[in-house]
C-alpha cells in the first residue's frame, strides 16, 4: 500500500442501533473501495468486520472492528461499531480516534433507542456526526417520517443532502442536492448513472440546495458576507461551509444508503473525501500537560493505543492514531506510562483478519502492530524525542454491572486467573478484582449481555467452566454508644502457660469529638482504615498494670476484629479504643496471650455498644423515556431509593436517586424490561448509611445461621 499523506486520509466510524446495517455497509465499502472483490452477508455468516466466532453464532458485532478502504486518492479509515449498549466501550474508543461518526438510521423504524445513545456519546465527545438513513429498500421504509424523527430529537440542524427516488422495493435512484444530479444505480448496485434530475423532482431538489446553502453560510463569517453579497454561494464556498458545519456540529447531514443492494455506497465515498474533514482539519489532541497534538508530520511521533485485540495463532494485536510525527518498521518508540522502549517491528493497514502490511504511517493515520512487550490501551507511544508527552486517556463508562465469579471445577482457578486478565487486556471496560473482604472474584461489566459475552469466550476459547452468581454485600459495622468489657485469656498446658487480661472502653468516633475524660490518656494512634472510617487507639494504662510492650499485640488483635467484624463478618470502622487496664503474668504474659484477650475484649464491648450495620448507598441517575417516568419511580421506590431530584433531556427524564446498593442487585434487566430498552442508567458510590431496623435482623440470623453451617 501506498504512504497516505495526513490530508489524503480521512477517519470514520460507523454507529447506531442493533440492526441498522452497519456490518453490511462496511462489507460494501470495503467492496467498493477495492479491498474485496466479493460481498459478504451476516446470514452467510462470511463478513470482513463479524469474523469472530461469537459474532459468527449471534449474528452481531459484539467488537469494534479497524477496516480501510481506498477512494480516490485517499485512504479511508472505518471503524464499526457494536449496537448494543452494553459495548458502549467500544463506541466511546472508537469516537475518540475517528474524526466523524456515521450514524445509521434503519428506515423501517427511524430514531431508535441505539440512536439516542450513541448520539449522546458523541455529544460528550463533540465527535462531528453525519445521518446515513439505510434499508430504503424495505417497503416499510420513509425517508420523510425519518427525517421528521432526526430533527425532533436532534433539532434544525439536520440537513437532508439527498433523497431517495422509488423508496422502497423498487428503490434504484438518489438526488444528491448538492450537484443537483440523480444517481441511478443498475440492478445489483455498484456505480451509478449520474443523470439530469426529473422535471417531478427539480423543484424539490433546489428548494433543499437553497435552503443547504443558506445553512452553510451560517457557519463562517466570510461566508456568511459572501451570501448577502451575492444572494448564493459558489461551490468552493458551499464546500467549505459545509465542511465548518459538519466540523462544529452547526450541521448533522443526512444522505441515503440501501447498503444491502449497494446503492448509494459510491456516493458516500465521494462524501467522505469531498466533505469529511481530514485529521490535520480536526482539534488538536491534548496531552497531560496541556500540550496540542495536530497531526503535523513534521513534529516528533506521537500515538494512542485505542484497541487491544487477541488474535488465534498472531497473538496480541495494538491499534493506534497516530497524533503527531510518522512511524517506521523497525522503530523504536518510548511507551510513556511506564517508560518501557517498544520496537514497532510491523505496521499493518488492517480490515478484519486481513492485513496489508505498511513501511510508514503518517500522522492521523489508524493502524495496527503486533508483538508490543508491556503496552495496553490508552498507553501513549511516543519517539524518544518526546518520551515524557502523555496522550489524555480515554474516559471508559463506568460499569453498571457487578457478579462474583467462578470456576466451577477448583482445579481450573489458576486458569481462570489468566483468562480473566486477557480480558482486561482487551475490553477495558471490564473489571475484575479479587475481594479480600468478600473472599469472591468480583466482575463488572456494562449489562447482562456484555458479562454472558465474557463467560461465552472463558467457556468457549480458554475451555473453562465458571459461573455467575449474587455478590456479597461490603457492609460495614460501627457502634452508636460508649461500653465497657474486660477480657482474661489464660492458658495451662504444662510448661510456660499463656496470660493476659485487657480491660477496654469503646466509643463511636465522629469527626471532631472531644477525648473521653474518665481515663488519662497516655498516647494516641490514628488509623486510616484502608476501607474507609478510622480506629483511633488510646493507651490509658497507670500505673504499669500492663507492659508497654504489649500494646501493639492488643491492638492487632483489635485489627484482626475490625476485619471481620462481630456481626456479620464485615470491616469494622469509626471506633475508638481505650485500654485503661489489665494484669499480666511474670511467667506466662507473651503477645500472643494479649493479642488474643484485645480480641475478645472489643468483640464483647462492640456487642454492648449499640452495635449498626451500614450499608453502601449509590447515587443513581436513570435516563428514561417521559411516558415511562411513573414505572420508573415506582420500581426505585420498591428498592428503598430516596428521590433526589428529577431533569429533563430532549424527550427524557432524567431521575436521580439515593439507592442501597444491596437493592441495585439485576437492574439493568428490570430497567431495561419497564422501558423496553430504551432507559439507561449510571451508578456511582456515595456514602454508607445505616440499615433500617428489619434489614438489619434479617443480616444477622442470615450470618448466624451461615456461622452454623461453617461449624
Amino acid at each position: 500500500m501506498k504512504v497516505y499523506k495526513t490530508n489524503e486520509l480521512r477517519n470514520i466510524v460507523l454507529i447506531g442501533g442493533a440492526k441498522t446495517g452497519k456490518t453490511t455497509l462496511s462489507e460494501a465499502i470495503l467492496f467498493e473501495g477495492g479491498v474485496i472483490n466479493r460481498r459478504g452477508s451476516i446470514e452467510d455468516k462470511n463478513t470482513v468486520s463479524d469474523y469472530r466466532q461469537i459474532e459468527l453464532e449471534r449474528q452481531n458485532s459484539v467488537t469494534s472492528t479497524v477496516l480501510y478502504a481506498e477512494h480516490k486518492g485517499h485512504k479511508i479509515n472505518v471503524i464499526d461499531a457494536p449496537g448494543f449498549d452494553d459495548f458502549i466501550g467500544e463506541v466511546v474508543a472508537a469516537l475518540h480516534v475517528a474524526d466523524t461518526a456515521f450514524m445509521l438510521i434503519n428506515g423501517q423504524n427511524g430514531v431508535e433507542v441505539g440512536t439516542e445513545i450513541n448520539f449522546r456519546q458523541t455529544n460528550a465527545i463533540k465527535t462531528p456526526v453525519v445521518f446515513l438513513i439505510n434499508h430504503l429498500e424495505h417497503e416499510k421504509s420513509s425517508f420523510e417520517e425519518s427525517m421528521r424523527q432526526l430533527k425532533t430529537q436532534f433539532g434544525n440542524n439536520v440537513t437532508a443532502l439527498q433523497f431517495p427516488v422509488n423508496e422502497g422495493q423498487s428503490f434504484n435512484a438518489i438526488i444528491d442536492v448538492l450537484q443537483q444530479k440523480m444517481f441511478k444505480y443498475p440492478a445489483g448496485g455498484g456505480k451509478a448513472e449520474v443523470l439530469d434530475i426529473p422535471a417531478e423532482h427539480k423543484a424539490k431538489a433546489e428548494e433543499m440546495l437553497n435552503n443547504l446553502i443558506e445553512s452553510a453560510a451560517e457557519n463562517d463569517e466570510a461566508i456568511m458576507d459572501a451570501f448577502f453579497e451575492n444572494g448564493t454561494l459558489t461551490p468552493e464556498e458551499l464546500k467549505r461551509g459545509l465542511k465548518l458545519g459538519i466540523m462544529n456540529r452547526g450541521m448533522f447531514p443526512v444522505l441515503c444508503v440501501g447498503a444491502k443492494p449497494n446503492i448509494g455506497v459510491d456516493a458516500l465515498l465521494n462524501f467522505v473525501v469531498d466533505y469529511i474533514p481530514s485529521p490535520e482539519e480536526m482539534p488538536g489532541r491534548k496531552t497531560k500537560e496541556g500540550k496540542e497534538l495536530t497531526c503535523k508530520t513534521t513534529d516528533p511521533a506521537s500515538a494512542l493505543i485505542f484497541k487491544t485485540s487477541i488474535e488465534e495463532h498472531l497473538g496480541e494485536i495494538s491499534f493506534m492514531k497516530l497524533y503527531a510525527g510518522e512511524i517506521v518498521e523497525a522503530m523504536d518508540m518510548i511507551n510513556s506510562a511506564n517508560g518501557s522502549k517498544e520496537r514497532v517491528s510491523q505496521l499493518f493497514a488492517v480490515a478484519g483478519k486481513k492485513r496489508e502490511k505498511l513501511e510508514k504511517a503518517c500522522a492521523g493515520d489508524i493502524v495496527a502492530t503486533i508483538k508490543l512487550k508491556n503496552v495496553r490501551t490508552n498507553h501513549t507511544l511516543n519517539s524518544p524525542k518526546n518520551s515524557g508527552d502523555e496522550i489524555v486517556p480515554i474516559e471508559f463508562p463506568a460499569p453498571k454491572i457487578t457478579m462474583a465469579i467462578r470456576a466451577k471445577n477448583t482445579a481450573d482457578d489458576e486458569k481462570l486467573g489468566v483468562a480473566l486478565t486477557e480480558i482486561q487486556k482487551v475490553d477495558p471496560t471490564i473489571s475484575v478484582e479479587y475481594s479480600k473482604e468478600l473472599k469472591q472474584i468480583i466482575m463488572r461489566g456494562q449489562g447482562e449481555l456484555h458479562l454472558n459475552i465474557a463467560k461465552w469466550i472463558i467457556e468457549h476459547l480458554d475451555k473453562i467452566s465458571i459461573e455467575y452468581y449474587a455478590p456479597k454485600i461490603p457492609y460495614r459495622e460501627t457502634i452508636t454508644k460508649s461500653a465497657k468489657a474486660m477480657y482474661r485469656h489464660k492458658k495451662q498446658s504444662g510448661g510456660s502457660g499463656q496470660f493476659g487480661e485487657v480491660h477496654m472502653l469503646i466509643q463511636p468516633w465522629f469527626e471532631g469529638m472531644p477525648n473521653q475524660t474518665e481515663f488519662p490518656i497516655r498516647g494516641t494512634e490514628t488509623h486510616d482504615l484502608p476501607w474507609g472510617g478510622k480506629l483511633v487507639f488510646n493507651n490509658c494504662i497507670v500505673g504499669g498494670s500492663i507492659d508497654a510492650r504489649f500494646q501493639p499485640a492488643i491492638l492487632k488483635g483489635i485489627m484482626e476484629k475490625i476485619e471481620e467484624g462481630p456481626l456479620t463478618g464485615s470491616y469494622a470502622r469509626d471506633i475508638v479504643v481505650n485500654i485503661y487496664d489489665g494484669k499480666m503474668h511474670p511467667v506466662d504474659s507473651n503477645e500472643l496471650a494479649f493479642k488474643l484477650a484485645g480480641r475478645q475484649a472489643f468483640k464483647e464491648a462492640f456487642k454492648n455498644a449499640g452495635p449498626k450495620i451500614l450499608e453502601p448507598i449509590y447515587d443513581v441517575e436513570v435516563m428514561v423515556p417521559g411516558d415511562r417516568m411513573g414505572d420508573i419511580m415506582t420500581d426505585l421506590q420498591g428498592r428503598r431509593a430516596i428521590i433526589m431530584g428529577m431533569d429533563s433531556e430532549g424527550n427524557y427524564q432524567i431521575v436521580r436517586a439515593k439507592v442501597p446498593l444491596a437493592e441495585m442487585n439485576r437492574y439493568s434487566t428490570a430497567l431495561s424490561s419497564i422501558t423496553s430498552g430504551s432507559g439507561t442508567y449510571s451508578l456511582k458510590f456515595a456514602e454508607y448509611a445505616q440499615v433500617p431496623g428489619d434489614v438489619q435482623t434479617a443480616l444477622l440470623k442470615a450470618y448466624e445461621e451461615q456461622e452454623k453451617d461453617d461449624e
